[in-house]
């Protein structure tokens, strides 16, 4: 692997799995990432398929850190009891564990949004932020991070409170905006009243807004009108590998 690299992060999405090996000192890639296409049935095992090749192409020594992201909630040595997303063929299946059997190594599996938020506060829009923290993902649905004072609190699913009778990621996600083929302003008053509704049980200090769609916040932005701070995540989509990563290499610093 690249010498640079301490960790390796792996983001498993509805449409690509990418991965690359990172630079934990400075918050980055140490080289280009790769990503290959999310399989059509998107098993275990044919998921677990594409993990391992990925660790192949890049020659991850053994001992290393690999951190992976997962777009449900994640109790570390429990069932998947949910899942949006994914073949529901996980739904029951200890994931970290699977996937350390199936690739032979050891891996640490966390939420994906969580993996955002643990990278946006680090290294990030988060970083030396003091309060709460809410960083949410726009994308196919809409994931979530608490971070209060730098400690994530792991698996919270603000993308399902109920907007307009439904969930708020049916209404509100950047799926949404490209399906109902909405103008940034139409959306953005969508997100006004997501982020409202946020705002109404949460009170926090700042919202930072991650995902794809993150690289164009100017076109969005104006639109949102909210009292609470909002920026753009400084590390767009590559907040998930860098997190999981970061993510691996505190769970094994733990566990020595």
């Amino acid at each position: 692997m690249i010498p640079t690299a301490q960790a390796f992060g792996i983001d498993i999405g509805g449409s690509g799995i990418k991965g690359a090996p990172v630079d934990l000192i400075n918050g980055k890639f140490a080289t280009e990432r790769t990503r290959i296409p999310t399989p059509e049935e998107s098993t275990p095992e044919a998921v677990a398929v594409i993990i391992k090749q990925l660790l192949d192409h890049y020659d991850v020594e053994d001992g290393t850190p690999i951190g992976i992201t997962f777009p449900a909630p994640v109790k570390p040595g429990k069932p998947l009891d949910f899942i949006a997303n994914l073949d529901q063929s996980w739904i029951g299946i200890d994931i970290s564990f699977m996937i350390s059997q199936f690739v032979g190594r050891r891996v640490f599996v966390l939420n994906d949004a969580d993996a955002a938020g643990l990278a946006e506060a680090q290294y990030g829009a988060a970083a030396q932020h003091d309060g709460l923290v809410l960083v949410t993902t726009l994308g196919t649905g809409i994931g979530s991070a608490l971070i209060v004072n730098g400690q994530l609190v792991p698996n919270t699913e603000l993308g399902h409170l109920i907007l307009k009778g439904k969930d708020a990621e049916k209404y509100a996600s950047s799926a949404a905006r490209v399906r109902d083929g909405l103008t940034w302003k139409k959306w953005g008053k969508r997100l006004t009243k997501y982020y409202r509704l946020l705002e109404h049980y949460f009170n926090p200090d700042l919202f930072v807004i991650g995902g794809g769609v993150s690289k164009h916040s100017d076109k969005f932005f104006p639109y949102i009108d909210i009292d609470t701070p909002i920026v753009s995540a400084g590390l767009h989509n590559d907040a998930g590998i860098i997190g999981a990563a970061y993510y691996a290499n505190q769970c094994m610093k733990k566990e020595h």
